[in-house]
């Protein structure tokens, strides 16, 4: 369904991606894990052309992109087959919650604004916000505003969805209830890639878990394998520090 090779993405003299490989199925929900600099936002936005990375091959169904030498035309057509959902919401202050969810659907799909409108309250009224229609990001708590921006994501009906640290952000009290609407999105098959450091989402929602660490994924398998049974030193050494700063129990 999704396709990256040999990604490959510097700044200056930083090589923040090395070849990375990544392969996602239609449906699946995969995590990417990692300390910070190991390229796991950097692969994201390469994936949505945020970046431009400096070489390797993107697929996604049956559109395929060199990455060095995407066109516009190129672009345009993956980031209509994308949506991310960013670490600090990324909403219009000006405008109010279903506004905020309907800009994609009218301005980049050409959705008339009264079907636009519609989907943008469904969408909401998923995610639990079906009173805050008018309300404006000043007016929001951070974990409102994040469940604003996954209705965005959602609205636009992608082939999958992105997800940079969607929870980091947030004071510890609202990371609950944006985890338990990434896991209605999940549930409902959309194809997610989520870079985070919460484990016990990747433990219980991951179909595939991907480690990062130099621009290289490390290690790659299932939940169970990666977290009860790793084979790279590097991975044990990540999970038993950042498990232990967290507190997880899995």
């Amino acid at each position: 369904m999704i396709q990256v090779k040999g990604v490959r993405k510097s700044f200056g003299k930083n090589e923040v991606l090395k070849g990375v490989d990544l392969n996602v199925k239609k449906g699946e929900v995969v995590v990417i894990l990692g300390p910070s600099g190991s390229g796991k936002t950097t692969l994201l936005r390469c994936v949505n052309f945020l970046e431009i990375a400096d070489d390797g091959d993107l697929t996604i169904g049956d559109l395929s992109v060199r990455f060095k030498h995407a066109t516009k035309k190129e672009i345009l057509r993956v980031r209509r087959r994308t949506a991310m959902v960013f670490q600090n919401y990324n909403l219009f202050n000006n405008k109010n919650a279903i506004e905020n969810v309907m800009e994609g659907l009218v301005t980049a799909r050409k959705v008339p604004a009264a079907d636009a409108y519609a989907t943008a309250k469904k969408e909401l009224d998923k995610v639990g916000l079906s009173d805050k229609y008018d309300a404006y990001p000043s007016q929001l708590s951070g974990g409102q505003q994040q469940r604003v921006a996954i209705a965005r994501a959602v609205s636009l009906n992608p082939e999958v969805i992105l997800f940079d640290e969607p929870t980091s952000a947030l004071d510890p009290e609202l990371v609950g209830e944006v985890l338990a609407v990434m896991r209605a999105v999940a549930r409902e098959g959309i194809t997610m890639i989520v870079v985070t450091h919460e484990m016990s989402f990747a433990h219980d929602i991951a179909d595939h878990v991907v480690f990062m660490d130099a621009g290289v994924i490390v290690e790659e398998g299932t939940p169970k394998e990666i977290f009860t049974n790793p084979r790279e030193a590097r991975t044990k050494q990540f999970l038993d520090r950042i498990l232990l700063k967290y507190d997880y129990s899995i």
